[in-house]
């Protein structure tokens, strides 16, 4: 990193230390008794522990808020005006309560580091900028029309020089590409770039001279809403994409739960469609915008968009009305089973493709219903189009996460999309 963006000096954090920086950066600010009271931390530990934080540069007092209670005033008397141990006798020689302290808010410094996301499709680059609290700053796109590892590595590389001449504390990069990634570094396999085995945060790393974060693109997602989205403050919280894939993430106490199998052959309705895979009804296969599309092209030859095919179900149109219809009944039916074993607080149904549920939302809910048993707790389902530049945004929160707070690099190979 150039000595311009060197700014803050951000030493490895302690897990005691990350989890007051998580519990700021998500929920701040907040008034040290209020940080004490969530960590479950003494005075004295919540000091020793926020002190080197502040010193950094990462938190920063926030100004005086509201006041802190002071402890209840003890029976102590005096000559009139004598200060006791927790309160000031007056004329009368009663004692009057001692104003509490002014709180100090602690918060993060959102704009000491600014970082760049990246989204990977198979026609173009997406990319942002964010502060540490993950808001957009900027945004580019550009085309790709060469899928070689090279190019779209020269085409983030173009993209990320541009941010870095804007904003010179840019501190590091996430992308996010579908399919498969381990060790949030090496792209292990993704469908839509025909790519195998590519080392793709070694790559860019080597073109912009910043450190770089590779993850699964729903997990990118997925980590942004949980801490700053429809998730955050929640503990059990779920996730599905739908769009050019299908994804489903679970987020635990507030941490991602990783697995390979993730949305990766989810069965629906045995006797439905066949997915890419030949395998019949599957999530995939029920749910993703190709697989609609190709629905429609199978049937009638006609090549249709995939809102154009949403507009000619909502207006009753008999093959599209069908097969929109199936994909909502599949998509409620899914919902179902996450609410029945999950037990989530709330579903978020996230990417290009939730359009479904604006013309069938009621075959949805009729689905869901279906599934659940009666006395069972309403899911609280809530839709969000995500463009890529959301993906993206995901990506630059899971580079904070990384190279701020220094979190594990778990393997990034879930949830599949």
């Amino acid at each position: 990193m150039s000595s311009s963006a060197a700014t803050p000096n951000w030493r490895p954090l302690s897990p005691g230390e990350r989890a007051v920086a998580i519990a700021i950066l998500t929920h701040g600010p907040l008034s040290r008794s209020e940080l004490a009271k969530r960590l479950d931390l003494s005075a004295g530990s919540l000091t020793r522990l926020t002190k080197p934080l502040i010193e950094s540069g990462l938190l920063v007092d926030a100004g005086s808020g509201p006041e802190e209670p002071a402890p209840a005033p003890s029976a102590v008397t005096g000559a009139t005006g004598a200060t006791g141990a927790t309160g000031t006798t007056g004329a009368s020689g009663g004692v009057t309560a001692r104003q509490g302290r002014p709180t100090r808010p602690l918060d993060i410094v959102a704009g000491a580091q600014h970082f760049a996301g990246f989204k990977v499709t198979a026609d173009a680059v997406y990319g942002v900028v964010t502060t540490l609290r993950s808001e957009v700053v900027a945004r580019r796109l550009a085309a790709v029309g060469n899928r070689d590892p090279e190019a779209v590595v020269d085409q983030i590389a173009v993209m990320a020089r541009e941010f870095k001449e804007e904003f010179p504390r840019l501190a590091g990069a996430g992308i996010g590409v579908g399919g498969q990634v381990r060790d949030r570094s090496l792209v292990v396999e993704n469908a839509f770039l025909d790519w195998e085995e590519v080392p793709l945060a070694a790559m860019v790393e080597e073109r912009i001279a910043l450190p770089v974060v590779v993850d699964n693109d729903g997990a990118a997602l997925i980590e942004a809403e949980a801490w700053f989205g429809a998730g955050r403050g929640l503990d059990r919280f779920a996730v599905l994409t739908i769009g050019a894939g299908f994804g489903y993430g679970l987020v635990l106490d507030g941490k991602l739960v990783r697995t390979r199998e993730s949305g990766k052959r989810w069965i629906i309705d045995p006797y439905g469609p066949f997915d890419r895979n030949g395998e019949r009804g599957t999530a995939e296969g029920l749910l993703t915008i190709p697989a609609i599309c190709s629905q429609i092209q199978a049937a009638t030859g006609d090549e249709r968009t995939y809102a154009e095919i949403l507009d000619a179900a909502a207006a009753g149109e008999p093959l599209p009305h069908r097969i929109v219809h199936q994909s909502a009944r599949a998509l409620g039916t899914l919902v179902a089973q996450i609410a029945n074993h999950a037990i989530p607080e709330k579903i978020l149904l996230a990417g290009e493709g939730v359009g479904l549920v604006d013309v069938a939302g009621g075959t949805v809910r009729e689905a869901i219903d279906a599934n659940r048993h009666p006395s069972a707790d309403p899911v609280v389902l809530e839709t969000k189009v995500s463009d890529f530049h959301e993906w993206a945004r995901g990506a630059a929160v899971l580079a904070i996460q990384v190279l701020v707070l220094g979190a594990r690099k778990d393997r990034g190979d879930v949830p599949q999309r």
